[in-house]
């Protein structure tokens, strides 16, 4: 049994920023990180951009060289899955029976991608984004499949129908919901995506639940069959319908949680000596209104490693970074600063026509969110508005001519 001063369990981006935080920060115990992937821990934000598109290859989204991890004194133990925690031995065994002791656990699991649960959703040709290995896949067809059905209008589906689409397929998206994005965005940004990818020739359906994925003789995916009977023909189908947050052996071994694991301010779980952070990680968001979530994006996941390790070393500040996101698709760049949860009104700057504009959302009155398509001024200067909660005059706030930084209060 290898014991480590510090154990990370979960390669992805909040693991990895954890072990590299813990050295730059002059930590002196061992340190160890149990990835499931067999690659170094790398980004996966470009899997549906850069690194589908062929325009990045695999080294130059690592998150740091493989000669990296051994400079520093981070043991990596790569394409190992933890199977269960003991919390009063403080010890972990793995899937293939490897047992490690610790003093602190990191529990960075992330999340796998979710699955359709309809008739023929094992067949073959069905593909996630979650991973290399799956874009690998997806990757490895392009020269042959023509036709593409993309089920789910999240981000990941949007940034997939996007490269799809540069790359000349034929692409057609499939949304159970009546407009894209609504978990995350309001009708305003809905509808110019919505329209973006039509004028691009992706075939944008709303209101379209799948009920059942068509195979071939050979058990592969021929197309999706609809709730109402009709049947989008395709070579492959990508499911972007969200994660599952991994957590089962944090949870079996007594945690709190649920959608996730609770933790508290400072990434603490409930078991002694547990910490969790990333995507999986169920925390106390005040940019929601003290509402308890998981936020699936880098910044959490190194923001969170941060506060997981400043508390280790003693060094305790509790979590309250404000959240940002952003996607790619085609020339668009959009960049989200807070969180548009629970907005009653919104108010659009700028042109949507024109390519470039805001949304800002508001809670009674107060700014809570922005969405910034090509307008990163206003995203830089909308941080300190989402951040003070600002009471700011609508007409002026409305006027895309005027800086956010010299908007009047209201």
């Amino acid at each position: 049994m290898q014991h480590f001063d510090c154990l990370i369990v979960g390669g992805g981006h909040a693991g990895a920023q954890a072990a590299i935080l813990l050295r730059q920060l002059k930590y002196e115990g061992s340190v160890g990180l149990i990835g499931d992937e067999p690659e170094f821990p790398y980004e996966r934000p470009p899997l549906s951009k850069d690194y589908l598109a062929g325009e990045k290859t695999f080294e130059r989204i690592l998150l740091r060289p493989g000669n990296f991890w051994t400079d520093q004194a981070i043991s990596l133990f790569l394409g190992e899955r933890v199977k269960t925690i003991d919390p009063v031995a403080h010890q972990v065994v793995t899937a293939k029976g490897t047992e490690f002791s610790y003093g602190k656990l990191i529990w960075a699991g992330g999340g796998s991608a979710r699955r359709l649960s309809c008739p023929g959703s094992t067949a073959s040709g069905l593909f996630t984004v979650r991973s290399r290995a799956d874009v690998d896949g997806l990757m490895a067809i392009l020269p042959t499949a023509e036709r593409f059905a993309i089920v789910g209008g999240g981000y990941i589906g949007l940034e997939a129908a996007a490269v799809l689409s540069k790359l000349g397929k034929q692409v057609t998206l499939l949304e159970a919901q009546e407009r894209l994005l609504a978990r995350v965005a309001g009708p305003e940004l809905s509808d110019f995506f919505a329209q973006e990818h039509r004028a691009h020739g992706v075939d944008v359906r709303l209101s379209a639940s799948v009920d059942a994925i068509e195979t071939g003789d050979q058990g592969q995916a021929t197309g999706v069959r609809l709730a109402d009977g009709e049947v989008i023909p395709a070579d492959a189908v990508i499911v972007g319908i969200g994660i599952v947050p991994e957590t089962g052996p944090l949870i079996l071994a007594g945690a709190s949680g649920g959608n996730g694991v609770d933790v508290d301010q400072y990434c603490e779980t409930s078991l002694p000596d547990v910490y969790a952070i990333g995507d999986c990680a169920a925390h106390e968001n005040r940019f929601a209104a003290g509402r308890r979530m998981r936020l699936e994006s880098v910044q959490n996941a190194n923001d969170q490693a941060r506060t997981a390790v400043q508390h280790i070393m003693g060094n305790p500040a509790p979590y309250e970074a404000v959240p940002w996101f952003w996607s790619n698709q085609y020339d668009l760049r959009l960049q989200t600063i807070g969180l548009s949860l629970d907005f009653d009104e919104c108010i659009v700057r700028g042109d949507p026509a024109s390519r470039s504009f805001s949304v800002v959302y508001l809670r009674q009155g107060h700014v809570i969110a922005l969405d910034c398509v090509n307008r990163t001024k206003d995203y830089v200067q909308g941080r300190a508005h989402v951040v003070a909660g600002s009471r700011l005059d609508r007409a002026q706030l409305a006027d895309g001519e005027i800086p956010l930084k010299e908007v009047g209060v209201a």
